[in-house]
């Protein structure tokens, strides 16, 4: 007589539920691992694609750039925006290590006024991301047109916050910033930051609204995003950055 013939049938009852239910979850997780590999913007592990669709990890990656340059500019080529690499400047608290700039690219609206801003990898995988996943849509949806391109104000300016004599450093002293005042249509309107946004007064107009929601939008690719709803610093501009704050932001 073998072992299990002396069992008990309720010994053998339970042994059947363990081994059934084992199978279940084997069988789930390789569901789940192929449902995963077949969605990489889901898995934390897999590279970040610009181009890609946005998923549960795509936050927690794209603030993995802010401290890794070589994978940021991974992620730039992987999309197929060129960029000009340029060398380490500067000194102590303003040396930029990480400098580069974007070739224009206005069918994206990856294009600016001053043109080429120098800014860290992070800050324009950053606006690639935002451009694609916020700007376009909310013009298209609320506007009627596309964005041509950005009127920025800069991005390097070796100075602490507010342009104080003490207490820390702007993250615009290594050039992980960048100041936006318009959106220029491709149907030659312009989305001014100080002429057209929302004072909370009446009710928004199109071009009120498209500014609240690229804001909002901003906020899921940067480390920070300062509006006019901040103080009257900002009242005519978006500033943006990408100082390392995990996997959230600052954001008003």
């Amino acid at each position: 007589m073998d072992v299990f013939s002396r069992l008990p049938a309720r010994s053998l009852f339970r042994m059947d539920r363990v081994f059934i239910g084992a199978m279940i979850l084997a069988a789930l997780a390789l569901a789940a691992n192929g449902w995963i590999a077949a969605h990489p913007e889901h898995d934390p592990r897999a590279p970040l694609a610009l181009n890609g669709p946005e998923g549960m990890a795509t936050s927690r990656k794209l603030a993995a750039l802010r401290t890794d340059p070589a994978q940021c500019r991974g992620a730039l080529e992987q999309a197929e925006i060129a960029f000009d690499d340029l060398d380490p400047v500067g000194e102590g608290a303003c040396r930029r290590d990480d400098r580069l700039r974007v070739v224009p690219a206005p069918e994206r609206g990856l294009a600016f006024a001053p043109a080429r801003p120098e800014t860290t990898c992070a800050v324009q995988a950053a606006m690639a991301w935002w451009l694609d996943k916020s700007v376009q849509p909310m013009a298209e949806e609320l506007l009627n047109s596309r964005v041509a391109r950005i009127e920025q104000l800069g991005t390097y300016s070796c100075r602490r916050v507010n342009g104080a004599d003490t207490g820390r450093w702007s993250e615009h002293a290594t050039g992980n910033a960048i100041d936006i005042a318009a959106f220029v249509l491709t149907d030659g309107r312009r989305i001014s930051v100080q002429r057209d946004w929302w004072t909370g007064a009446g009710t928004p107009d199109a071009e009120g609204t498209f500014l609240f929601a690229v804001r909002d939008g901003a906020c899921d690719a940067f480390g920070t995003v300062l509006s006019p709803d901040y103080n009257a610093l900002h009242a005519d501009h978006f500033h943006l950055d990408q100082s390392p704050r995990g996997f959230g932001s600052f954001c008003r």
